[in-house]
């Protein structure tokens, strides 16, 4: 077994990524909430945001821009496909809602490989001022992207939270998730309410994926597909209801992920994080409730 101080680098980087599992994560429970949608293409759209923003810098503008034009991009994709599937969708099964957006995501998936090509070489990355080092722990650097990625999933999620507790449109989402029928004759604006939580689901997906670019480079295959895994299981482990518990599950997803590294005999099975934990989670929650009505038949 590797000695401690050959994980201590990795509880830095597990907690950054976390941070980016959880943003994510509570961009797909608040759609979810919202519209019954879960957004199986959130990873596809930030992908090609960053992908979009990497050309941008490579051309000589200045960095900001191509920030701003991934997490505009991302949103904007994201809203226009909810306004024009979302009605159609709203009436449909759980299983055609998220099968409709993995379409959404194959055909991203697919452009982004037609107009960006790997060339078998390293994979390009988007770099950011704030890889200086903020400080150390215990000779261990910390730096300013690992802090602005985990602070990022602490503000969304703590926000997200509030904002949907005390504004009205937080609450009219809310009202929604329990039902939505109802909710529309209530004289809520439930176009409106669906289309605010398409932008919003859209806007973080072009935060994670730009992050997440910077961090790990811009592999096609990690930004598509790795972290709407990773987001998505830490949503299941909050039942696609809480925000406290998929952050807190992000955060788990994140740390045990990158803590598996220096393990060479586990390492292989890294990806597998998000899986076992969910399923876990899952069986332990099934099984309570299976007690829990047991005792109340009893």
């Amino acid at each position: 077994m590797p000695s401690w101080s050959d994980f201590q680098p990795y509880i830095v980087t597990g907690l950054a990524l976390g941070g980016i599992y959880a943003l994510s994560g509570v961009g797909l429970v608040v759609l979810y909430r919202a519209t019954g949608v879960l957004n199986l293409a959130f990873g596809a759209v930030g992908a090609m945001g960053a992908f979009i923003a990497y050309s941008i810098i490579q051309a000589g503008n200045p960095g900001w821009l191509g920030w701003v034009v991934c997490i505009l991009f991302s949103g904007v994709v994201t809203l226009g496909y909810g306004l024009v599937f979302g009605p159609a969708l709203a009436g449909r099964g759980p299983l055609v809602q998220s099968v409709s957006t993995l379409g959404l995501a194959l055909v991203l998936f697919g452009a982004i490989d037609l107009v960006w090509p790997t060339s078998g070489g390293q994979s390009p990355s988007i770099s950011f001022p704030t890889d200086a080092t903020a400080f150390s722990v215990s000779q261990l650097a910390v730096t300013w992207t690992n802090l602005i990625a985990l602070a990022l999933g602490v503000v969304i999620a703590a926000g997200t939270g509030a904002f949907l507790r005390f504004s009205k449109l937080g609450t009219a989402m809310r009202a929604m998730a329990n039902d939505r029928e109802i909710t529309a004759t209530l004289g809520v604006p439930v176009r409106r309410v669906e289309a605010a939580a398409w932008l919003g689901c859209g806007l973080l997906a072009g935060l994670a994926g730009l992050m997440l670019a910077e961090m790990s480079g811009l592999d096609d295959t990690a930004l598509v597909f790795t972290v709407v895994i990773s987001s998505l299981a830490a949503a299941l482990i909050g039942r696609l209801r809480s925000i406290s518990v998929t952050f807190v599950a992000a955060l788990v997803i994140g740390v045990i992920h990158d803590m598996l590294t220096p393990i060479t005999q586990l390492q292989p099975y890294a990806d597998m994080t998000p899986f076992v934990l969910a399923a876990i989670a899952l069986l332990i929650m099934s099984s309570g409730q299976v007690m829990t009505r047991s005792r109340e038949e009893g």
